[in-house]
């Protein structure tokens, strides 16, 4: 047997065994539960080219961004997709984690990004309380603000 048909015979057995396993359904399965990989393997491959020493600090902002969202994707199709009405607020906090990681690893410690995540992280928590707390939690949020605006200007005057 000459080398070019054992060639073609490995490209035939290859072709035949990608067609078989994708009418068995294997490739849909695959891309219907592992496709956050496409956007996981970009946000942990700009950390890594960043620790390597090849990419600079700015690439940690995307890469934190892929890769919580990848994370919630992953939480989505596991557990339902009904959670991202709850979840997206943690999008907003992605962009807060690769502010922080830039203020982190620049050597020079930069203010104004450490600011931004700060504020990012409180307002993405804020609105992650709040998504909690729809509903009914929403009246709790709300009782519990009359409670503490009636101590603050009735409690004042019985103090003095």
């Amino acid at each position: 047997m000459s080398r070019n048909n054992y060639a073609i015979g490995v490209v035939f057995l290859i072709a035949g065994a990608v067609i078989l396993l994708g009418k068995l359904g294997l490739f849909a399965f695959i891309g219907t539960n592992f496709w956050p990989l496409f956007v996981l393997i970009p946000g942990i491959l700009l950390h890594v080219l960043f620790f390597g020493r090849i990419l600079p600090t700015v690439a940690l902002i995307p890469g934190a961004i892929l890769t919580v969202s990848a994370l919630i994707f992953f939480f989505c199709i596991a557990f339902g997709w009904h959670h991202m009405q709850v979840l997206w607020p943690l999008l907003v906090f992605g962009v807060a984690v690769g502010l922080y990681e830039y203020h982190l690893f620049e050597m020079s410690h930069p203010k104004v990004p450490l600011t931004a995540a700060i504020i990012l992280a409180l307002v993405s928590i804020s609105f992650f309380v709040i998504m909690l707390f729809w509903g009914w939690g929403l009246y709790l949020i709300a009782a519990a603000l009359i409670v503490v605006g009636a101590w603050l200007v009735a409690g004042r005057r019985t103090r003095w």
